[in-house]
């Protein structure tokens, strides 16, 4: 039983308000260390200079799209192992069948409540404590 509070996390979302909202999501689950970033790229820099154990990222972004920025982590060694969770505001299967076989570890529909993003990072880490 991990705490969330020993997690730390790398939000990437073009949209302030998503990566606010996911923020808060996280700080009511108790996760304290989140990072955030506006688009694959700036995500990727902060991977390569201070990893996380879990990104959450938008699917659909400028620059690097999400499965671009999975991609880019899945095949970097040091960082490749990082959960990695798939926000999207659709629930396409082709999309999520690319993510899949790119190596994502969940993903998250929006809207999306508290209870839904617990559920998703407890699948991957296990029941925190």
């Amino acid at each position: 039983m991990p705490a969330p509070s020993s997690i730390p996390c790398l939000v990437v979302d073009d949209q302030q308000t998503m990566r606010s909202l996911v923020r808060t999501g996280l700080q009511q689950l108790g996760f304290r260390t989140i990072h955030e970033a506006p688009d694959g790229e700036e995500g990727l820099r902060h991977m390569l200079s201070r990893p996380v154990q879990l990104v959450i990222s938008d699917y659909n972004m400028p620059k690097l799209d999400g499965l671009g920025l999975l991609r880019a982590i899945r095949s970097h060694p040091p960082i490749q192992k990082t959960a990695f969770i798939m926000l999207t505001g659709r629930a396409d299967k082709e999309l999520v069948q690319r993510a899949v076989q790119f190596g994502v570890n969940n993903y998250l529909v929006k809207p999306f409540t508290v209870g839904t993003l617990k559920e998703k990072i407890e699948a991957i880490f296990g029941v925190l404590a």
